[in-house]
C-alpha cells in the first residue's frame, strides 16, 4: 500500500505491557517498532538476511498510550551496493478520537548479509533458502 508518507510495512496495537511508569508506551518499545519496520521493507528489495547499522536521531514529538494503532511507514531514501537507507515515519491513532498523530521520524540503514555475515550486494539472487538454516539470522 502506497501512502504519501511511505509504503505501510507495520501496524501495531499497543498493549498495557509496553507502558513505562509514566503510562506511555516506552520509547524502545517504538524504536523496536522502527527497526522491524526497517527490516521489513529492506526485505522488499531483496530477500537476504538485513543487518541494522546505523539509526540517525529518533525525537519523540508525542506519546503514545495503550489500545493505540501504531502505524509505520517506510521510504527508501538511497541505495548503496550493499545497504538500503530507509525514513520511518510513525504515527499513533489516538484510541478515542481516531485522530492520527505524528510520533517520530527516523532514517535507518540496513546492509544486505550471507550466511557468513559479510556484506553483499542486495540485487543478487536470493540468499535465503528456506531450509530452516535461515531462521538462525
Amino acid at each position: 500500500m502506497t501512502h504519501p508518507d511511505g509504503q505501510l510495512v507495520l501496524r501495531v496495537i499497543t498493549m498495557p505491557r509496553d507502558t513505562n511508569h509514566s503510562g506511555t508506551v516506552f520509547g524502545g518499545v517504538i524504536m523496536s517498532y522502527i527497526d522491524q519496520a526497517a527490516y521489513v521493507h529492506a526485505r522488499s528489495l531483496g530477500l537476504h538476511r538485513w543487518v541494522t547499522v546505523m539509526v540517525e536521531r529518533i525525537e519523540f514529538v508525542a506519546p503514545v498510550y495503550v489500545g493505540e494503532l501504531v502505524t509505520l511507514r517506510a521510504t527508501t531514501l538511497a541505495t548503496g551496493r550493499t545497504s538500503v537507507t530507509i525514513q520511518i515515519q510513525v504515527e499513533a491513532e489516538r484510541y478515542s478520537t481516531g485522530q492520527l498523530v505524528r510520533v517520530t521520524n527516523s532514517v535507518v540503514k540496513m546492509v544486505a548479509v550471507d550466511a557468513n555475515r559479510k556484506p553483499i550486494p542486495f540485487t543478487d539472487p536470493q540468499t535465503l533458502t528456506g531450509d530452516g538454516e535461515d531462521a538462525r539470522l
